[in-house]
């Protein structure tokens, strides 16, 4: 394919200052949210230690590997997720009959195992796991934690909600969600993914996911988190660079435009140029 001088030289300038902008802005915002991220999780590590003291059920898994947490996710510079793996001890299993889309329950699989359970007191007389109930326990410890733990002058718990929020140093705020890991199942409101006609993502890389399974998470109000840990290349580096520039740019009163817009933005793009080709050659033709 032929293509004129004029353009080439465009291109290039465009790809210059993609670059620079990448170096001398992304990098530093993402510098500064890993700083932050090690002291939220110092605290977080340190709350979470103090209620496993008061109940050992509720065993921390927000643990460092190599500089990465698993079950942390950054919503945005100052707002920040953990979710809290709990043990199920395989006595329950996973119910998705659609009554809500986007959730399921968990139910005893034998009547008779209720005394198997490690969370006995949370299961309701037809044998299903109460998510409030387990929750608020959960919540009653991390406030009893907040005024043990060595952090106790820097965090709070922040009420008015039945979700598990900390607000660290009056600026960082953390959920803390527990959570149960679904392995080998898929749930029912995720049954339409992958799109049919799409040749993204890979059909080894479906399985491997559908593998892995999910994590059912105990919150109040399920919304649809657009996670893509997978996402690499040239989808990250846009996606780095929209929060970015949302950070920069429209962080404005009332928050009209969040980190989760970006995502979606990102997102509608890799629907409609879902071949690997057109993300590798993006930063020459966009």
């Amino acid at each position: 394919m032929l293509v004129p001088p004029d353009m080439l030289a465009a291109q290039s300038k465009m790809v210059y200052q993609i670059n620079k902008y990448y170096t001398e802005k992304v990098q530093a915002r993402k510098m500064q949210i890993s700083k932050t991220i090690q002291e939220v999780c110092r605290v977080v590590q340190d709350v979470l230690k103090e209620v496993e003291v008061q109940e050992p059920r509720f065993i921390s898994s927000l643990t460092d590997y190599n500089g990465r947490y698993d079950g942390l996710e950054v919503i945005s510079p100052v707002e920040f997720e953990v979710v809290l793996y709990l043990n199920q001890m395989g006595v329950l299993n996973f119910v998705d009959d659609g009554t809500l889309p986007g959730c399921a329950v968990l139910k005893l699989s034998d009547g008779r195992k209720r005394s198997m359970s490690l969370w006995v007191e949370f299961i309701t007389a037809s044998g299903y796991l109460s998510a409030r109930k387990m929750r608020s326990r959960f919540q009653t410890l991390v406030a009893q934690a907040c005024d043990k733990c060595s952090y106790r002058d820097t965090v709070k718990m922040i009420a008015d909600t039945t979700e598990v929020k900390l607000r660290i140093r009056e600026r960082y705020i953390v959920q803390i969600t527990p959570a149960f890991k679904c392995a080998g199942l898929w749930p029912r409101s995720a049954a339409h993914w992958p799109l049919p006609h799409i040749p993204w993502p890979n059909p080894n890389l479906v399985v491997e996911v559908k593998t892995e399974g999910f994590d059912l998470l105990s919150k109040e109000c399920i919304a649809l988190q657009g996670k893509q840990s997978a996402m690499e290349g040239c989808r990250r580096r846009c996606l780095s660079i929209l929060k970015t520039l949302r950070d920069r740019h429209l962080d404005l009163p009332g928050n009209p435009v969040t980190s989760y817009h970006m995502k979606t933005l990102l997102l509608y793009e890799c629907e409609k140029h879902p071949r690997e080709m057109e993300w590798e050659i993006c930063q020459e033709i966009r």
